[in-house]
């Protein structure tokens, strides 16, 4: 998980099976950042996203994604007028 002027790596060794929402209970993230907001629209594993029931593999990196300030699109579209 990741702010601007954040990241936190929490390593977990969790039994095979275990989903990606397991990990994140495991993590303590949600008790560390009550405000973290997390469901299927903002979650992945390694830069793609996935479910929250997604069974994980050895080795994954679970991500949470935080929400976009400025929609692609239009970030593209302001990067266009600069140029």
């Amino acid at each position: 998980m990741a702010w601007p002027d954040l990241q936190v790596i929490v390593p977990l060794e969790l039994p095979a099976g275990s989903t990606l929402g397991t990990a994140i209970e495991g993590s303590g993230l949600r008790q560390r950042f009550p405000a973290l907001e997390i469901d299927s629209d903002r979650v992945g594993v390694f830069a793609e996203k996935r479910q929250l029931d997604d069974v994980l593999a050895d080795g994954d990196r679970v991500e949470i994604y935080r929400p976009l300030q400025v929609d692609p699109k239009e970030a593209r579209r302001r990067a266009a007028k600069r140029d």
